[in-house]
């Protein structure tokens, strides 16, 4: 294909930068600033006081980079305000500083945002390799090393010694089970992890500021949808106008655009026409490390009844499960009530997450299944010599067994908004519900709110975007 047959085949035009002409939002935005180290303080007393608790001397905390400037996992972020890699030092005793040993991958940037705070003494470990750096050596071994030493230094070549990390670690902490032989290890990650249950009244400010920026990126998608735009188009209008306004990514969402409401895509080059079903499913706006989600449909003129159908369920599904949120009510009951608009319909026979089907799910017994083959048109996909030749998903239902999970920094474990979880909401929890459904190339939604536990109830979070669907006229 040659270059002018692409353009042409994903309508690029001088019109792009245009689109969001005489945009604003109907709302204003005030930003929030970061935590204040305050907050950063109190979380340490509490996690040196559980690790002296679970007798652990001293703690390691490991993040590693995984290119493109991200990190493995929050819990540098969480602890110290750290968005890069390093292996951070806790003793348990509150007279002995902490320590971080960083900078050991080259997809790392400058502060800010986000120098270490309450850490003195931070050490540059260095990048290793022949083949880039002309030096001998890896950089996890240098970690290591350095890490060892420090210990020995502080005394603890012989002591308990708490983990914190992810699957990224597990090469660091068999490194130092190594090299330090007296020491006894024991995974930590759960101090941290259940930190995470609730939010603080700062760090509720933040993640209302998050979905605040998730609704004015959707409002700016429903500014430039029209017949003709394409799917690039909409994602950069949306990203435009949050990450204009202070939010810190713009990868963190998908969007889906076909006739059968299929969801969970990111843009190729689809052109909108009548008949279209678009799915902004925004799965992570991220705001001074916290994110925000937030999911809607949007009808391109004339759609079947049957999609209609599928729509008025899943918003049924979100409100009935949002009418039951407020602190004591259990989880599960919050799950159940999402799914009773599908079970009225016959879509399905019960809420057990356990038996029902799901877009992802396998085949009968647990094997995997087939997905089936045939070709489902799209001119636009095929304008660029490509085709689709499977029908995706290979199973009908909803897109999780869950109705939500929830909403943090990014990789910090979640809890899920689903049958088998009996726990009971508290005030301060954030979390997204989002009812979906997908019966492949007939009809699918995806749409969903971030709500936030009150002392009386609930706030919803998304609250400057119309739940419904929105019309856009042929």
């Amino acid at each position: 294909m040659t270059l002018t047959n692409l353009a042409s085949a994903t309508h690029t035009m001088p019109r792009m930068e245009r689109l969001l002409d005489g945009f604003e939002p109907d709302f204003e935005f005030r930003p929030v600033p970061p935590l204040p180290e305050g907050e950063f303080a109190d979380r340490l007393r509490r996690i040196r006081q559980e690790a002296s608790a679970a007798g652990h001397d001293i703690l390691l905390v490991h993040a590693d980079s995984i290119g493109s400037y991200k990190a493995s996992n929050s819990y540098l972020r969480y602890i110290c305000d750290w968005a890069r890699e390093g292996m951070l030092l806790i003793p348990t005793d509150t007279d002995l500083p902490l320590a971080l040993y960083t900078i050991f991958a080259s997809s790392v940037l400058l502060p800010p945002a986000g120098e270490p705070v309450l850490v003195d003494d931070i050490w540059q470990v260095g990048t290793w390799g022949r083949e880039t750096y002309n030096r001998p050596g890896r950089g996890l071994d240098r970690v290591v090393d350095a890490t060892a030493r420090h210990l020995d230094r502080m005394g603890f070549s012989k002591a308990q010694i708490g983990l914190i990390g992810d699957a990224t670690s597990a090469p660091y902490w068999a490194g130092l089970k190594t090299v330090l032989p007296g020491c006894r290890f024991e995974m930590a990650q759960g101090i941290v992890n259940r930190m995470q249950r609730r939010r603080s009244k700062a760090e509720q400010a933040v993640v209302r500021a998050a979905a605040q920026l998730a609704c004015i990126g959707m409002q700016a998608a429903y500014h430039v949808i029209r017949p003709g735009v394409t799917d690039h188009e909409i994602y950069a209008a949306f990203t435009f106008a949050q990450m204009a306004r202070g939010g810190e990514t713009g990868d963190g969402y998908q969007i889906g655009i076909n006739p059968y409401g299929t969801h969970c895509s990111k843009p190729y080059g689809h052109v909108v026409r009548e008949g279209d079903i678009i799915n902004l499913y925004i799965s992570a706006v991220q705001y001074h490390g916290y994110t925000a989600q937030i999911a809607r449909m949007i009808a391109v003129g004339d759609i079947t009844e049957e999609q209609e159908e599928v729509l008025t369920m899943c918003t049924e599904g979100v409100e009935a499960a949002a009418a039951l949120v407020k602190p004591g009510a259990l989880i599960s009951d919050v799950a159940n009530a999402s799914f009773e608009p599908y079970i009225r319909r016959g879509h399905l026979s019960d809420a057990d997450s356990r038996t029902m089907p799901y877009n992802w799910s396998a085949g009968d017994d647990g094997a995997p299944l087939l997905v089936p083959q045939q070709h489902v048109p799209d001119p636009d996909w095929e304008a660029m010599g490509r085709s689709v030749n499977h029908v995706w998903p290979a199973t009908k239902g909803p897109h999780n067994p869950n109705v939500g999970h929830s909403v943090s920094l990014p990789k910090m474990p979640p809890y899920n908004i689903q049958s088998n979880n009996h726990d009971k909401l508290e005030e301060g929890m954030t979390f997204v519900l989002h009812s979906q459904w997908l019966d492949p190339l007939t009809a699918g939604a995806n749409i969903g709110n971030c709500y936030l536990v009150t002392e009386t109830g609930a706030e919803n979070l998304s609250c400057h975007v119309p739940l419904g669907v929105h019309r856009v006229p042929a």
